[in-house]
């Protein structure tokens, strides 16, 4: 079974709160789960995020919608992972999202869950080569080498790391498989991180979602073309 992990806070230094600001009439944590759970690759989705107070509205939403949310230590990443993990039951592998992401492609996670099968590497994503926009990063890790980064980030006092990224610093260690697009894009940032990031990103649903609710890569790069307003925005 793959699990998707939806990172989450409500703290942001430069637009606290982003979570459950609205995209088309729902939270933006809402639209991102819709689109993670059209993903065919994705048995479960878990939200990770803190026990602080500051959270408590994100949690409250989530749960009243039947959404599995886990809490924990702000400062222990890889538990907080590997305490998902366990309460998911037989998971096999681990997608790593961020909650900054409205734009998550289903798509692009099924294709790096489809070569993280084919190739049996530890460590799979598109963003140690990226080609594709910011904001569509994917990474995807069996379950025995986040368990092994766990370990030895506890070993280390490496709590506030990040499990993943302890994989992907050590490629001689942990063998790891790469998706491309078939275009670079990497010079798109797509993540909202700042309240005209945010417009962007409304601008676009509004744009999209209406008529689509799958909208996916393409279909947001067709609107920039006609939509230079918004296109400005979305450059790294």
């Amino acid at each position: 079974m793959i699990l998707a992990i939806l990172q989450v806070r409500m703290t942001s230094p430069r637009l606290p709160g982003k979570a459950m600001e609205l995209l088309c009439g729902e939270p933006m944590i809402w639209r991102q789960i819709e689109r993670i759970r059209q993903a065919r690759s994705v048995a479960k989705v878990v939200v990770a995020t803190s026990a602080e107070p500051s959270d408590d509205v994100l949690a409250s939403f989530l749960v009243a919608r039947g959404q599995t949310v886990f809490r924990g230590a702000t400062s222990n990443l890889a538990q907080r992972f590997m305490r998902c993990v366990d309460a998911a039951g037989a998971v096999t592998h681990v997608v790593r999202l961020k909650g900054d992401s409205p734009f998550v492609d289903p798509a692009i996670i099924d294709e790096t869950a489809r070569t993280a099968a084919v190739t049996r590497k530890p460590y799979v994503s598109n963003r140690v080569h990226p080609t594709y926009p910011r904001g569509l990063e994917v990474e995807i890790a069996t379950v025995e080498a986040l368990a092994c980064a766990a370990a030895e980030m506890d070993a280390l006092a490496a709590a506030e790391s990040s499990p993943m990224g302890w994989l992907r610093a050590q490629p001689e260690r942990f063998a790891r498989a790469h998706v491309r697009s078939r275009r670079d894009w990497s010079g798109l940032d797509w993540r909202v991180k700042t309240p005209a990031d945010l417009a962007f990103a409304r601008g676009v649903y509004d744009a999209l979602y209406p008529a689509d609710p799958r909208f996916g890569l393409e279909d947001v790069l067709d609107v920039l073309q006609g939509r230079q307003d918004l296109a400005r925005y979305a450059t790294a």
